[in-house]
């Protein structure tokens, strides 16, 4: 059998995992196709839930139709995997049978709740937002548990909506990606707009049941909404006992292959065995959606399996990223001025690489990628 008429089975209803179908038929894949995933909500941009959904500047979140590939979807959640029978079996007991099995399950916020305690607020799917939107509208005060990315994006939903809100985590925010440089402008940006930032030197609790706010270091802290915006775990206790995941994750190599045969994985569930870790950022998982698919079908990808581009927007302020990180010490200003929120920031890396930052400039990305490449430093 070729492998364009194989069985390609997709687990997953990410981003990774549309790039993967649409990829294995732009490739050329005219057997049949699988794609099971758990999400009552289908296929969506994820991204936009916290920056702009959230915020109420679109009721819904963007999906995607798939209906013109010929995917059989099963809307159920993947349970095991037996990689010798090359089946998948799903929570209602179908067993799914593959050639080639691409896993793209994405990642579940992580939560701190203690073992029974309910009410924990979290935003990684569009039922979360729906869940959290009705809170908000009725909320004067907020606590998010969290300073990286997604944790500043809600307090920005939160500072649009009038809330009072306080943000809590052990270093400032974004520091441990972006730096000390940034994250000091935007930690002026945000208490400008009044939001409040605490350290805390232990972990935070939760507290109450249902949860009405935080403890650490011995203090307590009440709101009407508390949020745990507190970083992602991989999706993968249901590959448990099949050598495809260990705890950080799936090993993926250049093809996006895994250490089982026939198996490839994609998009925040996985990470890279010659990397330092998972890079659960949106054109990643693009990129290795891309690859995965090309890789099943044993063709040559376009792409790399990795792509160093994201953005996020906080308090109205747009900050597009190309390059590696974490970002240290000072960058060289191209244009403009950080304090003025309109900059565009060079950092150079001591292996050679560059990154660049459009911080509030308005700056498209291929402009960007073609800066950090021209930038670069070659290395023997």
């Amino acid at each position: 059998m070729s492998s364009l008429e194989s069985r390609i089975v997709v687990v997953g209803d990410s981003i990774a995992a549309c790039t993967a179908v649409r990829e294995l038929r732009a490739r050329g894949h005219e057997g049949p196709l699988t794609m099971i995933g758990a999400d009552a909500d289908g296929c969506y941009a994820r991204p936009p839930l916290s920056k702009h959904v959230l915020k109420g500047e679109a009721a819904e979140a963007e999906t995607w139709d798939l209906s013109d590939l010929g995917i059989e979807a099963i809307g159920d959640r993947a349970v095991s995997v037996n990689a010798e029978a090359h089946t998948v079996t799903t929570a209602a007991g179908t067993d799914v049978p593959y050639d080639r099995l691409i896993v793209a399950t994405g990642a579940a916020a992580r939560r701190i709740a203690a073992p029974g305690q309910t009410g924990e607020t979290v935003l990684r799917t569009f039922d979360d937002v729906r869940a959290l939107r009705p809170k908000l509208d009725a909320a004067q005060t907020a606590i998010v548990v969290g300073a990286g990315f997604l944790g500043m994006e809600v307090a920005s939903a939160c500072v649009s909506r009038g809330i009072a809100v306080t943000v809590v985590d052990v270093d400032p925010p974004l520091t441990r990606l972006l730096g000390t440089y940034l994250s000091d402008a935007i930690t002026a940006r945000a208490e400008a707009a009044s939001v409040e930032f605490l350290g805390a030197d232990s972990p935070v609790t939760l507290t109450g049941n249902p949860v009405t706010g935080i403890e650490f270091e011995g203090r307590t802290l009440d709101a009407d909404v508390v949020v745990t915006c507190a970083g992602d775990v991989p999706e993968t206790e249901w590959l448990n006992g099949t050598g495809i995941a260990n705890d950080r994750g799936v090993a993926i190599d250049e093809r996006c292959a895994t250490a089982v045969p026939d198996v490839f994985a994609a998009g925040d569930v996985a990470y890279s065995r010659a990397g330092s870790g998972r890079a659960p950022f949106w054109s990643n998982a693009v990129a290795q959606g891309k690859v995965a698919a090309a890789s099943a079908l044993g063709l040559e990808p376009t792409c790399a399996p990795a792509d160093d581009y994201f953005w996020t927007e906080i308090l109205g302020l747009s900050i597009k990223v190309v390059g590696p990180l974490p970002l240290l010490g000072n960058p060289t200003v191209l244009e403009g001025f950080v304090d003025d929120g309109s900059a565009l920031l060079q950092w150079n890396h001591e292996d050679g690489r560059t990154t660049i930052v459009a911080y509030g400039m308005k700056k498209a990305v291929g402009l960007l990628r073609r800066l950090a490449r021209d930038s670069a430093v070659p290395t023997t």
